[in-house]
């Protein structure tokens, strides 16, 4: 009795380390997973210019308006990640983007559309202890490129800058899943098919708030070593 019961602890122990080696696999398989570098998106003519006032996390209104940005408020959140899917604190995540009606406020933009003076457009921010950051601003609309650059729309979409020290500076754009001219976007495709899919942002409702809640991870290549 001795015996089988030894054989039976003996069994349990041995399925214990073949459960805890699979967990120990399937979180090395997923880091792995989380550790693709996001794809590099070209910064675009519009990167802000000029001195701002207001460059915080709450791009809906500017410090000393009253009113506050026409469009759908939404929240974008996420993580920043080395290649090791280590979290990245204290990355300057720098962000921009068209207003409501598909125009930046910017000199060189050609678009007639409405400006938003109540759209503050910019913000920066640095990630926290565990990689994360936040920001509240509006869904930007849609444009259409310039006839000399062969025409075709943009499908709504957020520019990022990130850097961090020992880390590959990055300029790519976050893209919201579901809308219908994300297949026509000349510059989404341009990101390596299979890649794509990092740059498509899913979304929930925000429990605290209420609003769409957009999720976006980025990776971060390693520095060059010089």
């Amino acid at each position: 009795m001795r015996e089988k019961n030894s054989l039976s602890r003996r069994e349990a122990t041995k399925k214990l380390a073949i459960a805890a080696g699979l967990a120990l696999t399937a979180t090395s398989h997923a880091r792995a997973a989380m550790a693709v570098p996001t794809p590099e998106q070209v910064e675009g003519p519009f990167y802000p210019v000029g001195q701002r006032d207001d460059l915080d996390l709450d791009l809906t209104q500017i410090k000393g308006h009253s009113e506050v940005a026409t469009g759908e408020v939404i929240l974008v959140e996420g993580q920043v990640l080395g290649p090791d899917g280590q979290p990245l604190r204290d990355t300057l995540v720098d962000v921009w983007q068209a207003n409501h009606h598909g125009r930046y406020d910017h000199p060189e933009d050609p678009n007639t559309a409405p400006l938003d003076p109540d759209f503050q457009g910019w913000g920066l921010v640095r990630t926290d202890r565990e990689g994360r950051y936040r920001f509240k601003t509006i869904k930007p609309g849609a444009y259409a490129l310039p006839a000399v650059e062969e025409g075709g729309m943009r499908s709504r979409h957020i520019h990022f800058k990130l850097s961090r020290e020992g880390f590959k500076p990055l300029t790519t754009q976050m893209y919201f899943r579901g809308d219908p001219l994300i297949e026509q976007d000349r510059l989404l495709a341009q990101a390596p098919a299979e890649l794509r899919h990092l740059l498509i942002a899913d979304s929930i409702i925000d429990s605290a708030s209420g609003l769409p809640l957009y999720q976006f991870d980025v990776v971060l290549a390693p520095g060059l070593v010089s």
